[in-house]
């Protein structure tokens, strides 16, 4: 979610990188999280600034986990949000992700965890945007009107990608992005409980000025083959040189899931 968050402020598209060879589809995986357990769910997101400087912004949420028929319900709570930003850019970003701290969103996931469908996601939506223009009239910050102007513009399918992101993430039936198996790219380790997947991809990425500049984005996946559950996952985007003997880092996202102590 932090990754659009931040594309929506900066009004601009992501890099663009070259997808790697789908990898073979593997056999059946578990699903099956820990019922009546919370869980402690953190996403990080470390960008490059203009200046030069590396930014980081966080969202802490608490997740439940229970029987519903023959699915699974799932609710998700933004606790907290941060961000050591400059005050411009941590202000824009707490404003926009304020009206869902504290609002407990509603998920259902199939038995398989193939697919996750939030409920309710209109009341959702128009209880998040009464907070924001309640937050726009109240505050006389340009960021809050900003961020209800930014809100508002969003299409149905974009907010609910802008609400969801992170969660859908953490069920790795569900989450396209894995590869199920090794191939060009990827490797796959298993160890007990435990399957880590890396994966590399190249592309290009579009410069401010002069040709796009060549892009390198590692992944890395752990996923409990128990649970059927993601609970870590760093990507790292970098920019490089020509000859790709220079690396400077554009973007770290992690992704860290574990019980509620």
């Amino acid at each position: 979610m932090i990754a659009a968050v931040l594309l929506l402020l900066a009004g601009q598209a992501g890099p663009a990188v070259l997808p790697a060879p789908a990898p073979a589809v593997a056999g059946p995986r578990v699903f099956a999280p820990p019922l009546g357990s919370p869980m402690r769910y953190r996403v990080t997101t470390r960008r490059l600034s203009r200046d030069g400087t590396i930014a980081s912004y966080t969202l802490d949420y608490l997740l439940q986990w229970e029987r519903a028929g023959r699915g699974i319900r799932l609710v998700a709570t933004l606790q907290r949000t941060g961000s050591d930003a400059r005050p411009e850019l941590a202000g824009a970003f707490t404003s926009l992700m304020q009206p869902l701290v504290g609002e407990p969103v509603t998920y259902l996931v199939a038995a398989d965890g193939s697919s996750i469908d939030l409920v309710d996601p209109d009341g959702l939506w128009a209880r998040v945007m009464a907070q924001t223009e309640a937050m726009a009239a109240a505050a006389d910050r340009p960021e809050a009107k900003s961020a209800a102007r930014l809100l508002a513009a969003l299409s149905p399918g974009d907010r609910e990608k802008l609400a969801t992101a992170d969660i859908r993430a953490l069920v790795a039936t569900a989450n396209a992005d894995i590869p199920a198996s090794s191939g060009a790219g990827v490797a796959v380790r298993q160890d007990g409980n435990l399957r880590t997947i890396a994966r590399t991809e190249r592309g290009e990425v579009s410069a401010r000025a002069g040709a796009p500049q060549p892009l390198v984005v590692e992944r890395n996946w752990t996923v409990d083959t128990a649970t059927g559950l993601l609970i870590a996952e760093r990507r790292q985007s970098w920019l490089t040189g020509p000859a790709g003997d220079e690396r400077q880092l554009a973007e770290e996202q992690i992704r860290e899931l574990d019980a509620d102590r």
